[in-house]
């Protein structure tokens, strides 16, 4: 049997693969689980992104949470991270979030938060998991009645809380700034815009009203096309762009150029080194990470540390290492001075904060690191199962590396939220790249069936 849960929570189309029926057992089991240590009902806080099943997963969970006798706490259309931040804050037994993240409108998540503001280990998922299979098959767990029934607070100042936190990480006024702002019609929409205005800065808002359908729709942190020319056509200093649930950022300098996590990780990490506040002088990354990142940082006298993909690689190595910054190039960046994980509000902060001080423009930024091409083509398959063992797979690839030399290199992976198997490759040539990756893909999409996006 699969795993229910994937690198990022529990993810499907909603009310097709990922129903609310799921959602009502992780409810129930989330509560049964975090009960289990205290007399007192366990308080479990929710947030979702815009998406327009994110009312109905709401309502699933907090039914789940309440016929098990636990305190459903609604935030409701807010950032991932806010929800990390605010489950610390009023002391959560855990955190919910309600969001597929950069995925389509169509997809939905439901991913946890401990009451410490981390994402659950594997181990606890585990448990969770073991807790939904026996709901679905023999629900024999307690069902309290009368007083002990669970109940529902509606909190709209959770907002304005979490607001007020990010604004605290931020120590340089942005007045003069003439920013433009793409919240993806995501759970940026609101706060972002007051955060920025909030600071000083002109900020010239875009992708900010969502309808349920159009989250990440041509515009965020996957689609950067709409972004690039409204801050050309402007004469902005910045782009600033969002994913749907608001953990992601990146950046455009004031020639459309992007600025990506990559050189968001070599700016702030210089920057941490020179005021002797980077540990080990060393930055977080994964193996996704451009090799030119590498060679910024190493210039710059620091060092990379280097994990598979995904956010919560990076931040289990930074705290079992005491490592202050990570992240990788899709734009989750993780400060553990300030954040227990990805928050792309905190790094669109350290970004422009650095920028004021420094006194340049953004393409400045853009220039600290030399970005090789890079191409990745994702296929669509029928299943990822067997494909690393695949000999044919691994002939392509090999001859793929054979052809790149020491000049580049290439890397093929499945997608953990998604089903894709993603081949990237890396090299000075960009044609000769086109060819290597759409060949390793066309194999990939021969063995494993589907189709080449």
């Amino acid at each position: 049997m699969a795993r229910l849960f994937g690198t990022d929570g529990v993810r499907g189309e909603a009310n097709l693969t990922l129903q609310p029926e799921m959602a009502y057992r992780l409810g129930r089991a989330a509560t049964i689980y975090f009960g289990r240590e205290s007399e007192e009902q366990p308080l479990i806080l929710i947030g979702r992104d815009t998406r327009i099943s994110g009312e109905m997963f709401e309502a699933a969970l907090t039914a789940g949470i309440c016929s098990a006798g636990g305190r459903a706490m609604l935030a409701g259309v807010i950032p991932t991270p806010a929800v990390a931040y605010l489950a610390r804050r009023h002391k959560a037994n855990a955190g919910i979030v309600i969001s597929a993240s950069h995925n389509p409108f169509g997809d939905n998540g439901i991913k946890f938060f401990g009451g410490d503001g981390y994402k659950l280990p594997d181990a606890v998922e585990d448990e969770l998991e073991a807790i939904v299979h026996q709901l679905e098959t023999d629900d024999n767990y307690e069902r309290p009645t009368g007083k002990k029934v669970g109940h529902i607070e509606y909190r709209a100042d959770l907002l304005n809380q979490y607001m007020e936190f990010v604004l605290s990480t931020c120590q340089e006024r942005l007045e003069g700034m003439n920013i433009v702002l793409d919240c993806a019609n995501g759970a940026a929409y609101d706060v972002m815009p007051r955060v920025l205005r909030r600071l000083g800065a002109n900020v010239k808002v875009i992708h900010a009203l969502p309808n349920g359908t159009n989250i990440n729709n041509g515009c965020g942190s996957t689609h950067l096309e709409s972004l690039q020319k409204v801050v050309v056509d402007e004469g902005a200093d910045i782009g600033i762009a969002h994913d749907g649930d608001a953990d992601r950022c990146l950046c455009v300098d004031e020639k459309g150029q992007v600025i990506d996590g990559d050189h968001i990780l070599v700016l702030c990490g210089t920057e941490m080194m020179h005021e002797k506040r980077l540990p080990y002088n060393t930055v977080v990354t994964t193996v996704m990470a451009n090799i030119g990142f590498h060679q910024a940082i190493k210039a710059a006298g620091g060092r990379a540390e280097i994990t598979q993909v995904g956010d919560r690689y990076v931040l289990e190595n930074m705290l079992k290492n005491g490592y202050k910054i990570g992240g990788e190039q899709s734009g989750h960046i993780i400060f553990t001075d300030y954040s227990t994980t990805g928050d792309g509000l905190i790094t669109a902060l350290q970004v422009l904060s650095s920028l004021k001080r420094r006194g340049g423009k953004a393409s400045d930024i853009t220039a600290m690191m030399t970005t090789y091409p890079q191409l990745l083509v994702n296929v669509r398959v029928d299943t990822k199962d067997g494909w690393e063992n695949n000999e044919a797979i691994k002939a392509a690839i090999q001859a793929g590396d054979e052809e790149l030399g020491d000049s580049g290199r290439i890397l093929v992976r499945p997608s953990g939220t998604e089903p894709l198997i993603r081949v990237m490759a890396e090299g000075p040539d960009q044609d000769q790249l086109d060819v290597i990756c759409h060949r390793i893909a066309e194999v990939v999409r021969t063995e494993q069936g589907g189709h080449i996006e």
